[in-house]
């Protein structure tokens, strides 16, 4: 969400999520043990068991910051201490500590995108010829 919150635009005071600038370009990292992937996909199964617990509930409904239910809650604490586990032992201590720490793994990700742009094309045998005439 820290992600989603910084990198998506908004309509009005709503957040315009789009796969292309938020999903896509979530840095997750390389280097996760299957134990922490597993660990990942059970919490994530257990949001999704939590919310089935209030079949007639809207996700408006699940997701109201006042009446949120517990277990839903409790569900996505789990599972957010478990994806911060794949990027460090240590908890982050705020939202912009975490932001931090996203937007340089970002970086580092993007880097060599950057760097292949910014190299000039290649001149082929066609271009030279026509510069030769």
């Amino acid at each position: 969400m820290a992600w989603m919150r910084a990198v998506c635009g908004r309509l009005k005071s709503d957040y315009n999520y789009s796969n292309n600038i938020v999903y896509n370009n979530f840095p997750f990292p390389e280097a996760v043990t299957e134990k922490q992937r597993a660990k990942v996909e059970e919490k994530a199964q257990a949001v999704l068991s939590a919310r089935e617990l209030f079949p007639t509930a809207t996700l408006a409904d699940l997701y109201d910051p006042l009446s949120m239910p517990k277990e839903l809650h409790k569900a996505h604490r789990e599972l957010d201490e478990a994806v911060d586990a794949c990027y460090r032992r240590s908890p982050f201590k705020s939202e912009l500590e975490r932001l931090e720490y996203l937007f340089e793994l970002y970086a580092k990700y993007a880097e060599p995108l950057a760097h292949a742009m910014n190299q000039k094309p290649k001149r082929t045998r066609q271009a030279k010829q026509k510069k030769e005439e």
